[in-house]
């Protein structure tokens, strides 16, 4: 992934170079004219593009953005509720990450969500302890969290 960016940089600057056009839409010109390159050369290359992994990453964030925003109008709502018809919860979640950084991004990820906090992560690095503030099914949230931000994850660091 490192390699194909440094020759994108690289494609992009000899582009700007030689067309003597030295403006950013000239190294935007190069910078585009270099992904076409790659993509050409696609197989040449061990790894995938790492196009693939940029727009995990992009998705990944606007994941996060998004659940985010969904968790602070839950928790606005619990806020101004008259009565507190809270049922807050501690619950385990598995996990099919292995990687530390992997799993403390996860943890970090829900963690910023308003409303849940992650509150330990088992010695063997299996399962993460969450307390959610309120919680109607915790298969239901194991489920959301696997299938969002562990998927998302998975997409960006796998591929």
């Amino acid at each position: 992934m490192a390699f194909q960016m440094l020759l994108n940089f690289a494609l992009a600057f000899i582009w700007m170079f030689l067309s003597s056009n030295y403006t950013v839409s000239g190294f935007l010109i190069g910078f585009i004219l270099g992904i076409i390159v790659i993509v050409m050369m696609r197989r040449f290359f061990k790894q995938k593009l790492y196009l693939v992994r940029v727009w995990a990453i992009i998705k990944l964030t606007v994941l996060f953005f998004k659940e985010l925003i969904l968790a602070n109008v839950q928790v606005f709502k619990l806020a101004l509720s008259p009565k507190m018809d809270m049922k807050p919860a501690f619950f385990a979640m598995p996990t099919e990450l292995t990687e530390d950084w992997e799993i403390t991004l996860l943890s970090s990820l829900i963690t910023l969500t308003p409303g849940t906090v992650v509150v330990h992560v088992s010695d063997d690095a299996k399962t993460l302890y969450i307390h959610a503030i309120d919680m109607d099914d915790v298969d239901e949230a194991i489920d959301d969290i696997k299938n969002s931000f562990e998927k998302a994850i998975m997409e960006v660091t796998k591929s």
